[in-house]
């Protein structure tokens, strides 16, 4: 069993393991933040809907190769030691979001530009997934026994945060530069910042100690020799890495994702609301919810990890939909009546080049505010050519709304209700999967399972959601089934399986 550390001692470990943690999370997650304003930069101005869903594809990129980061950094933590190991991936997926901020746009180098972001987003993969398998395994290394709930649980907070402070960053460089200079280069702005970020906490992690129950194995000889081999060819461990994947990390990634990121993508490109209105929304909902990642660790050290996690996963199965349904009804302004328009702003045209074509987009703007509060620009929008139209369609479009307060903090209400539902499947699962596996081989064994299921089942939420959503037939609400029927399969597969406390494992 691990000895019990000075209560100072302890701190300091979660601290500077959190910091550099949050740093990653808050590197990982500017991308995904700006996926709007991205995809116009990466791609040609009339790329449409496709710029939005390719953009998508380059943020998932970075989730399907973290298992392979998992690999990777997990074997090299098992031989080098815990430390080392994430002080390396910190430092990748530092520079990696500095250079994202460095590529030129496509109108500058075509589709360099993506095939750029796409090679960094998939080495900031790699490195986030070696981040967390070992930040994890450090703090519980140095948790006292019966506790690993309670202390693991505050490094499940910094992926919360750090979407926290991305989204703070940048809303405050948005509001002090504008949004026009925002969606032309300001948006390099928050990526630019992280190499401050980086540095303060690369300067912290030097000055941390390697885990004591590493260091004990090391001086005694009995460090892995295979870690990969010991891992997955013991049908044993092997059986609990399967069992860790499709019966908790599988459900819980969806979960993850689907309250914190794919509730801002339906906000902001299904529901039309106002670009710092949907970041406010969840800059108020994160607030709220994040001291529970915290509350469920601890009471996961009372009662178990299983059902906290299960329960969490049943949460989104059977609320998703009501909850998306209500945004669509507050926002829906298509119904709207003359009586229920209180005023309406002279229009306004403008002409916006399309490429290097001679075709030019002719926008008609128009600002309604209603009698229930709500303001929202109407945009018509046609095609044209040397001064004529060339299309007899019109797409209107319904954006940039603002919301009535009372709609206001009933959007907040009902993601923050989301996020509860992530820091019941989140708190409790890192101590869960460290009790999994025996510490020679538990860097390797534990990230592997956690990777997949958040980096391939959950980073892809927001993609194939989208995707599904956009297909013939579909409603804006059937990109919801991904997630509930993950979320679905991982609960049973829980439900009949797990251990609802896991025995505290014999190398510890």
């Amino acid at each position: 069993m691990s000895k019990s550390l000075p209560q100072s001692s302890i701190l300091r470990v979660i601290g500077a393991s959190s910091l550099g943690t949050l740093i990653e999370w808050y590197d990982f997650y500017i991308f995904g933040s700006l996926a709007t304003i991205i995809g116009s930069q990466l791609f040609p101005e009339d790329a449409g809907a496709s710029a939005l869903i390719n953009t998508l594809a380059i943020f998932a990129a970075g989730f399907i190769v973290r298992p392979f980061g998992a690999l990777v950094f997990g074997r090299l933590g098992d031989l080098i030691g815990r430390k080392h190991t994430f002080l390396l991936t910190l430092v990748l997926m530092g520079g990696s979001t500095f250079l994202i901020g460095l590529i030129p746009s496509y109108k500058s180098i075509g589709y360099a530009a993506p095939i750029l972001v796409l090679i960094l987003r998939l080495v900031q993969g790699l490195a986030l997934g070696g981040e967390y398998g070992g930040a994890a395994t450090y703090v519980a290394e140095h948790a006292p026994s019966g506790k690993r709930g309670f202390f693991t649980s505050w490094i499940q907070t910094t992926a919360t945060l750090g979407l926290f402070l991305s989204l703070g960053v940048i809303v405050i460089s948005k509001n002090m530069i504008g949004s026009g200079a925002f969606a032309d280069w300001g948006w390099r702005i928050p990526f630019l910042l992280s190499i401050l970020l980086v540095g303060v906490s690369v300067y912290i992690r030097l000055r941390m100690h390697e885990s004591p129950l590493f260091s004990k194995l090391k001086a005694e000889g009995k460090v892995a020799a295979n870690p990969l081999k010991e891992s997955f060819s013991k049908k044993t461990n092997f059986k609990m890495v399967l069992l860790a994947l499709f019966g908790a990390t599988m459900g819980q990634g969806v979960i993850w994702y689907t309250g914190q990121f794919y509730a801002q993508s339906f906000l902001e490109n299904t529901c039309k609301l106002d670009f710092n209105v949907s970041r406010y929304i969840l800059l108020w909902a994160i607030a709220f919810a994040t001291p529970f990642f915290v509350v469920f660790g601890a009471l996961s050290d009372r009662f178990g990890r299983k059902w906290i996690m299960l329960l969490g996963m049943l949460g989104g199965i059977l609320l998703y939909r009501p909850i998306y349904q209500q945004f669509l009804d507050d926002t829906d302004v298509t119904t709207v009546s003359n009586s229920q328009v209180l005023e309406v702003s002279e229009p306004q045209t403008e002409i916006k080049p399309l490429g290097n074509s001679q075709q030019s987009l002719r926008m008609r703007k128009q600002v309604y505010h209603l009698a229930s509060g709500m303001t929202y620009l109407k945009t018509e929008t046609d095609t044209l050519k040397g001064g004529q139209s060339i299309s007899a369609a019109q797409a209107v479009s319904y954006s940039d709304k603002t919301l009535p307060d009372g709609v206001f903090w009933k959007f907040v209400g009902l993601i923050t209700l989301q996020v509860l539902f992530v820091t019941m499947v989140y708190g409790p699962i890192a101590a869960f999967l460290v009790e999994l596996f025996p510490t020679r081989i538990r860097y390797t064994s534990m990230s592997l399972p956690y990777h997949i299921g958040n980096g391939v089942f959950g980073g892809l939420v927001p993609f194939i959601a989208t995707l599904i959503a956009s297909f013939p037939g579909a409603t804006p609400l059937s990109g919801l089934w991904y997630p509930i029927g993950i979320a679905a399969l991982s609960f049973v597969i829980g439900a009949v399986y797990l251990n609802n406390r896991q025995e505290e494992n014999v190398n510890d």
